[in-house]
């Protein structure tokens, strides 16, 4: 099991009325016994999308989160990354329009999460670097080694355990940088992905 909602509380920041943080809870089908989803795509299902407005809410939701995440086999995930409901609304609108003028009307019910997915609206991004393995040496080298790219200094903002190792929450750094190191081969670096929540 992995319950990191007291780590990523640490790390909602709210500075508006218009701020809100995407979380979704999704059945997979590599985490399903019978190798199949009545998703889209049957390689997931969307079984509920939460957009939090504040700590309160988020508190609110963690009972709800926990039961349907063991009731579905599913995981709960969110975007570190703020959205602005306003930003979302002008998006949706034109995502909409273009599924209209496109004869696309079956798919207008998904536009708005599927926006909120896509765009987010953070001046103060954060990354998450997934290490697929669950050695925290590897964990500690990936932290120095982002330390030592531009720009200097700690990046770290968490250390979050995922079903087969970690995911690190940064700040920003020199991406080509990063690539160009020997120690970063396999290793997944995200900048627009949620990171888990909860997995029962």
């Amino acid at each position: 099991m992995i319950d990191n909602f007291d780590k990523i509380r640490n790390l909602l920041e709210f500075r508006s009325q218009d701020d809100f943080y995407f979380l979704q809870i999704l059945q997979r089908k590599k985490d399903n016994e019978k190798g199949k989803v009545n998703g889209s795509n049957n390689n997931s299902r969307l079984i509920k999308a939460y957009y939090i407005k504040n700590l309160e809410h988020f508190d609110f939701i963690k009972p709800e989160i926990i039961e349907l995440c063991k009731s579905f086999n599913a995981r709960a995930g969110i975007n570190l990354n703020r959205r602005s409901f306003y930003r979302m609304a002008l998006q949706h609108l034109r995502k909409v329009t273009d599924q209209i003028i496109s004869k696309n009307y079956d798919k207008s019910h998904k536009a708005y999460s599927s926006v909120v997915g896509a765009y987010n609206d953070d001046s103060d991004k954060k990354w998450i670097i997934d290490i697929d393995v669950a050695n925290m040496d590897i964990v500690d080298d990936t932290i120095d080694l982002i330390t030592n790219i531009q720009p200097y200094g700690n990046k770290e903002l968490a250390i979050l355990p995922s079903k087969n190792g970690w995911h690190i929450i940064t700040s920003p750094f020199n991406l080509a940088d990063f690539k160009m190191q020997p120690e970063s081969k396999d290793i997944e670096v995200h900048k627009n992905n949620p990171t888990n929540l909860y997995i029962p």
